[in-house]
């Protein structure tokens, strides 16, 4: 697990917020916005890199720089992780079931997706155990492009793992662009944080 901070909930000053939306119902609330992901995809295929896992990286870098993201729930306790890896689906072509593979965020996005191709490529199993609380989880959904999408519930109210997605992308005003939802955790995130992660990952996909 990634080293934490505990954090004061006496002297934190989203204390309340992360109270009242704990006690909610259904406590996760999910966003889509749509990516202009042209530059992106034309920079991963002029580098021969995975396209899908290329994408896992640019979301979860940037995710990883806005501190709302990396907020959890530990043991009853509010904790700030100080840094969270990556877990994806991976589809296995022979029998059209995913695995999910977990692989630590390290290196340039070129040493990433080299490491996470080796390790999805290597693993056997489809679950390899509960996924740690230190970690993003990424579900590229490339066979349909969407306008909204939601999540099973494992009615865990503390589960607070980003979920992030993203669909099928297509030809729009002379663009490439492409469907990404977040789904996040109210008591640690809210709409202005999935603004500010929307506008990071595009200035990514654009400089890139």
């Amino acid at each position: 697990m990634n080293t934490y901070q505990v954090i004061d909930e006496k002297n934190w000053e989203r204390a309340m917020h992360c109270m009242v939306f704990r006690e909610s119902v259904e406590p996760a609330f999910c966003v889509t916005f749509e990516a202009d992901i042209t530059n992106f995809r034309r920079k991963v295929r002029a580098r021969n890199l995975s396209f899908t896992l290329a994408f896992v990286y640019a979301v979860c870098k940037c995710a990883n720089d806005i501190e709302a993201f990396r907020y959890r729930f530990l043991d009853g306790r509010v904790i700030l992780f100080d840094h969270i890896d990556s877990a994806f689906t991976y589809l296995n072509q022979d029998t059209g079931l995913f695995k999910v593979v977990n692989v630590p965020l390290r290196g340039s996005i070129q040493e990433y997706v080299e490491t996470a191709g080796r390790i999805a490529r290597e693993q056997k199993e489809y679950f390899t155990g509960p996924l740690g609380n230190d970690v993003f989880q990424c579900s590229p959904m490339p066979w349909i492009t969407y306008t909204h999408i939601s999540h099973t519930n494992s009615g865990k109210k503390d589960n607070a793992t980003p979920l992030f997605d993203w669909g099928k992308y297509h030809e729009k005003d002379g663009k490439i662009v492409m469907p990404v939802s977040v789904q996040a955790h109210h008591s640690f995130v809210d709409g202005i944080h999935i603004g500010q992660f929307a506008d990071m990952l595009q200035r990514y996909l654009e400089s890139f």
